[in-house]
């Protein structure tokens, strides 16, 4: 029972983050980084929707965004996610160029 108890616990805890908004999402959010409280364990899905949560002005372009943690780009649907404290997530909104 004991061994359950620590394994919700673990799967509970929430760390925190460094959040970096690139072009567009940085205008939006008027900060180049930030810091957000998660739970460790949660989904791609749910890391933008809290990311977007916090930031409401970047529903605007939420469909669009793309995220990267710590450098890797990860997908953007319900793909499982384990964060660390400190880890860096970037929000990266789409780019066009000429």
């Amino acid at each position: 029972m004991i061994c359950l108890l620590l394994l919700y616990l673990c799967l509970e805890t929430d760390v925190m983050v460094n959040i970096l908004f690139f072009a567009k999402s940085r205008e939006l959010v008027g900060s180049k980084e930030a810091s957000l409280s998660i739970p460790a364990q949660t989904t791609s899905a749910q890391l933008l929707a809290a990311i977007v949560s916090r930031y409401p002005s970047l529903a605007i372009i939420s469909n669009n965004l793309v995220l990267a943690v710590n450098q890797e780009y990860i997908t953007p649907d319900n793909s499982p996610l384990s964060l660390q404290p400190g880890d860096e997530v970037a929000v990266i909104p789409p780019i066009s160029g000429g």
